[in-house]
């Protein structure tokens, strides 16, 4: 299991991401919702598309543009329509699921 992990709070976790350009982008459903709030702030990458963001808020401190996804993707980046990959500063952490031994 893959979490995103911010000021020792899980604000997403899944058991498969996308990796692109070294990012893990998180299916939409994997997020815990309430840790999220839409940023007005936008970017253009010139393969994937047109970016938005979040920002996380965590025990009332606030990242704000701590995570991004494209909602229309170039049909390049298709796989990682409405995924939602993170800045640094939100780790990515490899959870230990119970009754598997490592």
């Amino acid at each position: 299991m893959l979490r995103a992990v911010w000021n020792g709070t899980v604000i997403a976790e899944a058991p498969k991401t996308v990796i692109v350009e070294g990012n893990h982008y998180f299916p939409p459903e994997t997020l815990h919702r309430e840790y999220f709030m839409p940023s007005s702030t936008r970017s253009l990458c010139f393969w994937k598309g047109v970016a938005r963001y979040y920002a996380v808020t965590v025990d009332g401190q606030t990242i704000p543009d701590a995570a991004w996804y494209y909602p229309r993707p170039s049909p390049l980046a298709r796989r990682i329509k409405n995924h939602v990959a993170f800045r640094h500063g939100i780790a990515i952490e490899v959870a230990d699921e119970p009754g598997i031994a490592s």
